[in-house]
């Protein structure tokens, strides 16, 4: 499994036959560089929205259109993107996209698209090429990371930590211990905004015997 951070909470993540861009938000974004979009996108096979936010959905159905991939999101807002090949369905279930099972799972935190409501925010477990994701989205602390962690038992967990708009390095770290057995963490929703956290020391320190990894943009990491 290769995993390549877009900048902010954009994620390509290739493993099977697939090649998924998660919240792929490019133009506009701060530590995303505009000249190697081409890059970022080459071969994409399919999308996956976690909420409607600009930040994780602007630009997207462009994408989408420009390279004839479909988007995979919540019920609601695929029915708000326009132009584009959207497939909706919703927490608990289940998608195959080439290979990889893509399950959505609860969020805490809220979801517009364009100025309307675009049902829940939510995250998505992924499983191919024998390794388990736990893409948490933006969300703050919540209980449903106990059941996630118990039935899914994820090895890699890709979690914002940036604070302000989401949980913080602290709060990750500790619902990281709380809930996951975590092999490999790798921060998300940070550096982006002056607001958000511009490190990852704080989740290192609260990790101990974790390897926390602080992403690269188009750096590929392989798991």
């Amino acid at each position: 499994m290769k995993l390549t951070w877009l900048g902010h909470a954009g994620w390509r993540l290739e493993a099977e036959e697939a090649v998924i861009l998660i919240d792929p938000w490019l133009d506009g974004n701060p530590t995303f560089p505009a000249e190697r979009k081409a890059e970022a996108l080459e071969g994409a096979t399919h999308i996956l929205l976690t909420h409607g936010h600009g930040d994780h959905a602007g630009g997207v159905p462009e994408i989408a259109a420009e390279k004839d991939i479909e988007i995979f999101t919540m019920v609601e807002l695929a029915g708000l993107l326009e132009g584009v090949k959207a497939t909706g369905f919703n927490k608990g279930g289940t998608v195959d996209l080439g290979g990889v099972k893509v399950t959505m799972v609860p969020a805490s935190h809220s979801s517009a698209y364009n100025g309307k409501p675009a049902g829940s925010e939510v995250g998505y477990v992924l499983k191919g090429d024998g390794k388990c994701v736990y893409f948490s989205g933006d969300t703050g602390i919540m209980a449903d990371m106990e059941w996630i962690g118990a039935y899914f038992e994820p090895d890699i967990g890709i979690l914002c930590c940036g604070g302000f708009y989401t949980m913080d390095m602290e709060q990750a770290a500790w619902a990281a211990k709380r809930y996951f057995d975590f092999e490999t963490v790798i921060a998300s929703h940070y550096k982006t905004f002056p607001a958000l956290a511009q490190d990852a020391e704080a989740l290192k320190k609260g990790l101990k015997g974790v390897d926390v990894l602080e992403p690269e943009v188009l750096v590929a990491i392989e798991l």
